[in-house]
């Protein structure tokens, strides 16, 4: 990002350095069968944990929600 920035040799040399690592690591994960599993596992479990997480701010969310609901009640009877 910074090589569009500050155009100096420096800047375009480390970003094509970045790039070349980025498919470096593409080709090699795509090569080697077991870390590609491996990183779908580890892609799969994330999820399953991130799922639990959103599940339970929805939880907290509805359940605010259902509280000021029945503070907006009027109430019969005594107070």
């Amino acid at each position: 990002m910074y090589s569009g920035i500050l155009n100096s040799d420096k800047t375009i040399s480390v970003n094509i350095a970045i790039m070349r690592a980025f498919v470096f690591i593409r080709q090699y994960s795509l090569s080697h069968q077991e870390l590609t599993e491996k990183l779908k596992e580890q892609e799969d479990n994330f999820n399953i944990q991130f799922e639990y997480f959103y599940e339970a701010i929805n939880y907290l969310l509805q359940k605010d929600k259902l509280g000021s609901d029945q503070k907006d009640i009027n109430r019969i009877g005594y107070r």
